[in-house]
């Protein structure tokens, strides 16, 4: 059961927002304050993807945060199919190519946040594509204070 659930029209405006509310649940929930970067830019690169997939589709963008288990979870949900993820991404190839406006690989985006979170989880089923993220959670620093 997710603790926020965000839905948003898929316009890249509404991006930030996701980030900032996803950066407030995750230092309530006692992620590192080191990380919380990763955790805006790993949720942004979701969202931005999920943005410009439902955008063709004309449907909303979900976002779903909890804090369960000593964890903070993000879950984006959109109606496209799963990019594969790279293993490797030659980043020198990338910067120097002929074309400086050409799109990045399919998954490259996947592969920016892999290497944000603890864990990644891409899955697809008939509705879309799903997005979990994972980070792990100081449950001293969240635990009330007396």
């Amino acid at each position: 059961m997710p603790t926020v659930e965000l839905r948003f029209a898929a316009l890249p405006a509404h991006v930030r927002t996701a980030r900032l509310l996803a950066a407030s649940l995750a230092r309530r929930t006692g992620v590192d304050e080191s990380v919380i970067d990763e955790v805006k830019l790993a949720v942004g690169e979701a969202c931005a993807r999920a943005v410009g997939i439902n955008q063709r589709a004309g449907e909303e963008v979900l976002v779903e945060l909890s804090d369960d288990d000593a964890t903070f979870a993000v879950a984006v949900h959109d109606r496209g199919r799963v990019a594969p993820v790279p293993d490797v991404v030659d980043v020198v190839e990338l910067a120097s190519g002929d074309d400086p406006t050409a799109p990045l690989p399919a998954g490259f985006g996947l592969a920016v946040i892999a290497g944000l979170v603890d864990d990644l989880d891409v899955s697809a089923d008939a509705d879309g594509t799903v997005v979990r993220m994972t980070w792990s959670a100081d449950l001293e620093r969240s635990a009330p204070r007396p």
